[in-house]
């Protein structure tokens, strides 16, 4: 494989690399204007139709804290996509810039490239275990860079490889004319075809003997290029003509690219052209990676819209205080500043918001607490059919669990579908399932008294006005709008714990 096509296929996994790159930093943006969108999630970039269930591994992966970065100076962070974008765009321009500028076997060069290359194949491995251990989510565009990154490393690998092997200065020739000083030719001397004849004149430079024959039908490097000046008789132009017109085999041109010992043709050395690039050159192409990736970082946090006028706009608690003791209390209590969820066991984003709250930093800070809201006909009469069935009994659960209800409400979202699917079909499902994984709570379930404080909370949900969806978060008694329980939830809570601690 020719180092020109090693080099075009980095720029070619690079290209297709920024493309899968593309499609997420342009589902990231879409959200910035505050409302529920598709997500596409294909291993082709770009085509098919945008998911909207929130279900695919790609949904997963964006909504999450590790999607973006800046995400408390900047609404939504600055999607790790968009400097991939900038990097693999980079990894486009270089080779093509190496074959335009025929740098391919330039050792320094390559060396630069794979070194390149090595930045977004080392965060496709971080960025895979991540989605892997801690997301336990397959993203169909992640993958597609991940592969990108690695088809690009491999390529430029093997044109480092290529280049080392190389012997350096192949294309430049060096030779003596007579006592003058050295003079340089590139490229291939000018070569004749002589036929079984002898060369006269005496002995020539380098060692050749005037009575030596060169053999008929070979090619040999014309000795006047070479500096020497020998007499040379040529078969007539009428046997010449005669002789039939072929192409130079492949073992001919190769013969024809080295030098050529029989007339004691001196060593080759480099041209100024063939020198390695300086490293002054590969600095500047340092910098100029640099600038590809700030340029649009910058931009783009310049130009993010300001929501500072969505804090306290989405409504608040008129009647924060609990005095049946219905909101579950998660983690120390401790806290000045209290964040109070409204949720629902088996609800999806609900275990969404649960996942990118406690990764925050902010969560340190706060004493949270949980106010159950099933979404299920069985015991909550403000809907009209199971949204998600079995989240009544799981919900009676938790509150039979006192101090360990949070390791009651981890194992429902971890058993989220499987709790749905079973009670479906067999409505007693989840109350079983609950106490089989907790029988300490098997005679709490379904009793009349948990049943009752069930109804307490959601009496006080109507005392507070609240609306019928989960999940709902309040900073205090100030509501975190629904379009800010994701990527502007870090966002959010930093203005609005800072606004609270300045009360």
């Amino acid at each position: 494989m020719t180092q020109r096509v090693l080099a075009a296929i980095v720029a070619v996994a690079a290209a297709l690399g920024f493309a899968f790159a593309a499609v997420s930093t342009s589902d990231f943006v879409a959200h910035l204007d505050r409302q529920v969108h598709g997500i596409h999630c294909s291993f082709l970039p770009g085509v098919g139709t945008a998911d909207v269930s929130g279900t695919t591994g790609c949904h997963v992966t964006l909504m999450s804290p590790y999607s973006s970065v800046m995400r408390e100076s900047v609404w939504g962070g600055i999607p790790i996509s968009l400097p991939a974008m900038a990097v693999f765009a980079y990894l486009v321009f270089f080779p093509l810039a190496l074959i335009a500028l025929r740098r391919t076997g330039d050792r320094r060069a390559t060396g630069f490239l794979l070194a390149a290359t090595t930045l977004p194949l080392l965060t496709s491995i971080v960025m895979g275990w991540i989605s892997l251990t801690e997301l336990d989510a397959a993203c169909k565009l992640c993958i597609g860079i991940y592969t990108a990154s690695t088809i690009a490393f491999f390529a430029a690998l093997g044109l480092f490889v290529v280049a080392m092997r190389a012997p350096a200065g192949a294309t430049a020739t060096t030779a003596t004319r007579g006592g003058d000083a050295p003079f340089e030719r590139m490229g291939p001397a000018p070569r004749i075809a002589a036929r079984g004849k002898r060369i006269g004149g005496g002995t020539l430079p380098g060692g050749y003997s005037p009575e030596q024959t060169i053999p008929a039908d070979e090619t040999v490097r014309d000795p006047v290029a070479l500096g020497h000046a020998p007499t040379i008789d040529l078969a007539s132009e009428e046997a010449a003509a005669q002789q039939p017109r072929r192409l130079a085999t492949a073992s001919e041109m190769d013969r024809r690219g080295a030098p050529d010992r029989r007339f004691g043709s001196s060593p080759s050395r480099t041209s100024p052209d063939d020198a390695p690039i300086g490293w002054g050159v590969l600095g500047a192409a340092f910098a100029l990676g640099i600038a590809f990736v700030v340029l649009p970082v910058v931009a783009y946090a310049a130009n993010a819209p300001d929501f500072d006028h969505y804090l306290g706009a989405c409504g608040t608690l008129p009647s924060p205080a609990d005095p049946h003791r219905v909101l579950v209390p998660l983690g120390p209590q401790t806290r000045p500043l209290a964040v109070t969820e409204v949720l629902d066991p088996l609800c999806p984003a609900c275990r969404g918001f649960e996942q990118r709250f406690t990764g925050l930093e902010s969560a340190s800070q706060v004493s949270r607490r949980a106010l159950l809201f099933p979404l299920d006909s069985e015991c909550n009469w403000m809907v009209d059919r199971p949204i998600h069935p079995g989240a009544c009994a799981i919900s009676e659960a938790i509150l039979c669990a006192g101090d360990d209800a949070e390791d009651v409400l981890a194992w429902s979202f971890e058993e989220q579908e499987a709790i749905r699917t079973a009670t479906t079909s067999d409505p007693g499902a989840a109350a079983r399932m609950a106490s089989a994984r907790f029988p300490a709570l098997a005679r709490c379930i379904g009793s009349p008294e948990v049943r009752a404080r069930l109804n307490r909370a959601l009496r006080w949900a109507v005392a507070n006005q609240l609306p019928v969806l989960t999940p709902q978060v309040y900073v205090g008694d100030t509501r975190i709008c629904d379009a800010d329980t994701d990527l502007g939830l870090d966002w959010t809570l930093a203005r609005l714990l800072e606004r609270s601690a300045s009360r």
